[in-house]
């Protein structure tokens, strides 16, 4: 599998007109951040192949059968003028014959065939060699107008971020597959290779950004995501059967449930997120594990789905091998991770033992914080407990799992009320309401919060009952604001263990 180019893009040259004189073309802005994008990501410089002055017959039989066979991956971009095009289909099944008459047009679980949607374009209408491929949206529909505008990165922030989003997903996909052709030559195609199978379900067009974030996750995770292909037909038994066949490839089903009730396919009265879930919890009486999440401040309008959500809050089956969830979306990406990675620990019920004659305080800090911190934590140690930080990383999956991993198995909790905000020390302690649903079982021995500049009206009174509150009023460490949290935990613990050692008391 010596390829001569890594990607050919298939497009419609009405689609590369710019609206503005002397402007770059979309199919152009298209082609080199793409170009970059991949680059980034193989470390070399992709070979991406268009020619924008292909005309005429001869030159199709001269210049692109002689070189589509020295292609690794085409790229279609699809579009009403796409559709029409006899001119862009050949360029398509040219392609797929070639490839399938060398090493194929499909390597394990990847097609060499990517199909981009710029324009809106019904199913119905997309040539017969991409219908069963998802495709990469570029575009998204207003939810008052209900009319479509393409991704472009001259179009404003959120449009432009939307657009390198698309992109990237993108060019994973295709540094994916030209990773698998490089590393395998001409070995047999492979059966794909992952952590394991999760099925994502199809959600209503208000929760799609959510469901592209966690696609994209996971798949940058190493897990491969289901359904990896549309359905065969929009027809309920059609639906229905190619749903089951997906779950019953996956170890965990996803379910985002929105505002919008759904598509509802041709033959029942129920949308495409009820009836994943009607057969994801069938499923689930045997071995499937599911997570159904709902944003925390949701508003449904539709008496459809205001129905479906009441069942959700009242569906016994939840008990089998699933868990619902109306939480931050942060919270539900952690809760997937610590589903097909779960805390050591936590799979038995209980908390990490502490060693023997050490009592862990788990301080809890803004980043900003941590050199503020430095005299608390010095303090702590010196009077003979163990000191545990968060840990501040980039990839915010390993951080949480940690964050998670710690409020399990610590003896004692200290949230350091310095730069984070109200929300920030709201949120740090509901995260501690919720630790028993991480496997922790015995209570802490102790828990503050240590308020510090800083320092507000706000905070200077805060008050709550479900935690000690010290407050430091000054720039400069005092540890006798301590003391009284200090003192709670040698009583907690005299009680408890008698065999405890502490530093010099």
């Amino acid at each position: 599998m010596n390829f001569a180019d890594d990607v050919f893009i298939s497009y419609a040259h009405l689609d590369n007109q710019a609206f503005v004189e002397g402007q770059a073309g979309w199919i152009s802005r298209f082609d080199r951040a793409l170009k970059i994008r991949l680059g980034q990501l193989l470390g070399r410089e992709p070979r991406i192949w268009r020619d924008p002055k292909l005309q005429g017959n001869d030159y199709f039989a001269d210049t692109l059968v002689e070189r589509l066979p020295g292609v690794a991956a085409l790229v279609a971009v699809l579009s009403p003028r796409y559709a029409n095009s006899d001119w862009c289909r050949r360029e398509m099944s040219t392609f797929l014959e070639v490839a399938d008459a060398g090493s194929g047009s499909r390597i394990g679980n990847k097609s060499r065939l990517f199909k981009v949607i710029k324009t809106p374009l019904p199913l119905e209408r997309h040539p017969p060699e991409v219908e069963s491929l998802l495709g990469y949206e570029f575009f998204c529909v207003d939810s008052e107008t209900g009319r479509a505008q393409e991704l472009d990165q001259t179009y404003g922030q959120e449009m432009q971020a939307r657009y390198w989003q698309k992109l990237d997903d993108l060019a994973y996909d295709l540094a994916d597959l030209l990773q698998v052709l490089a590393d395998h030559g001409t070995q047999a195609p492979l059966a794909g290779v992952s952590k394991g199978n999760v099925y994502l379900a199809e959600t209503s067009s208000d929760l799609q950004p959510q469901r592209e974030a966690i696609r994209r996750d996971l798949l940058h995770q190493g897990y491969r995501v289901l359904p990896d292909r549309a359905p065969p037909s929009w027809l309920a038994s059609d639906w229905d059967a190619f749903v089951q066949q997906q779950l019953a490839a996956c170890q965990l089903s996803i379910h985002l449930i929105g505002s919008e009730y759904g598509i509802v396919p041709e033959g029942t009265q129920s949308s495409i997120v009820a009836l994943q879930y009607e057969l994801a919890a069938r499923r689930s009486m045997s071995d499937l594990a599911r997570l159904i999440w709902l944003p925390p401040e949701l508003v449904v309008n539709d008496e459809r789905q205001q129905r479906f959500v009441e069942q959700l809050h009242t569906d016994a089956r939840l008990h089998q091998r699933g868990d619902l969830l109306q939480t931050p979306f942060e919270d539900l990406k952690t809760a997937i991770y610590r589903m097909l990675n779960p805390p050591a620990g936590a799979a038995h019920g209980r908390a990490t033992p502490a060693a023997e004659g050490v009592v862990r305080i788990y301080l809890i800090c803004d980043e900003r914080d941590r050199d503020q911190i430095a005299a608390l934590e010095d303090h702590l140690f010196a009077e003979g407990f163990e000191v545990i930080l968060p840990l501040f990383d980039p990839d915010e999956t390993p951080a949480r799992l940690d964050h998670e991993e710690n409020l399990q198995s610590c003896d004692a909790l200290l949230i350091y009320y310095g730069e984070g905000n109200e929300l920030w020390q709201r949120r740090k302690l509901s995260e501690v309401r919720k630790s028993a649903d991480l496997g922790r079982s015995a209570p802490l021995r102790g828990k503050a919060i240590y308020v510090a500049p800083p320092l507000t009206a706000q905070k200077v009174r805060l008050r709550t009952h479900e935690a000690l509150v010290l407050q430091q009023l000054t720039d400069t460490f005092d540890p006798g604001v301590l003391a009284t949290f200090i003192a709670s935990l040698r009583e907690t613990d005299t009680g408890s263990r008698s065999d405890v050692k502490f530093g010099a008391l």
